[in-house]
């Protein structure tokens, strides 16, 4: 749907590079090599998004490296159109609504590094979390994502533990319960 309204398919790579998961922090010659087109495509959207304040640079060394700005008065709204895209707005609607179980909902795999891919891998984090319930929602998920659903279920204590293994780019929280 939104590569209807957005027909670059570059700009759209970089819309949900840079708003899926705003920690994300890349050079021009990372993005060529991730989405396999050529820097000049690359660079013009770049300059587009950063000349609107959408994105931000920093150098470092020889490097300019860009990530969203996320005070930006866009920035929630390009962010919430990026998981409505997906579909993940409505994986966790479906995750979060009975029972209440899962305290956390974060996003890893290709996706929590900015990558398209036909998979998303969601970590979800509870106590209790009742695994039958969350797998006959999955299917349905599935469906409704048009992508393949990967949940993870974690306890608190575990989910701590392995956190600590992993590149903390690499996971996005999506939900928290308050």
């Amino acid at each position: 749907m939104l590569n209807t309204l957005i027909t670059s398919k570059t700009r759209l790579k970089l819309i949900t590079k840079f708003f899926l998961n705003p920690q994300i922090k890349t050079y021009l010659r990372g993005l060529e090599e991730t989405f396999g087109e050529s820097s000049n495509g690359i660079r013009v959207e770049l300059n587009r998004f950063e000349h609107a304040g959408l994105l931000v640079s920093e150098n470092e060394g020889n490097r300019k490296f860009y990530s969203a700005n996320t005070s930006h008065v866009l920035y929630s709204a390009v962010h919430n159109i990026i998981l409505q895209h997906l579909g993940i707005n409505y994986i966790i609607e479906e995750l979060t609504g009975k029972p209440k179980q899962i305290d956390q909902i974060w996003l890893s795999g290709e996706y929590a590094k900015g990558n398209e891919n036909p998979t998303i891998d969601l970590l979800l984090i509870g106590t209790n979390i009742d695994k039958e319930y969350v797998e006959g929602i999955q299917f349905k998920d599935t469906n409704l994502a048009n992508r393949k659903i990967r949940l993870s279920i974690f306890d608190p204590i575990s989910f701590v533990d392995m956190k600590t293994t992993i590149n903390p780019n690499d996971i996005y929280l999506l939900y928290q319960s308050t």
